[in-house]
């Protein structure tokens, strides 16, 4: 996998060391990466089933009344 190198706050990286608890500030910061990734990743499949579940419903035809 190719690498990036990239220029962050100190307090920021520490802060999210001591959160992640983890003691390698790479570390930290790439379980925080991957678990945004992964959050999305739920977001997205959350609204596909409840767009799938719409499309079920509208599909059904209506009962006549009366």
């Amino acid at each position: 996998m190719a690498k990036v190198n990239i220029s962050l706050d100190a307090a920021l990286v520490v802060e999210v060391m001591v959160l992640a608890g983890v003691s390698n500030p790479q570390d930290a910061v790439e379980l925080v990466v991957r678990d945004y990734i992964q959050r999305g990743h739920r977001t997205e499949a959350r609204a596909e089933a409840r767009d799938d579940a719409r499309r079920e419903v509208d599909v059904k035809p209506r009962e006549v009344e009366g």
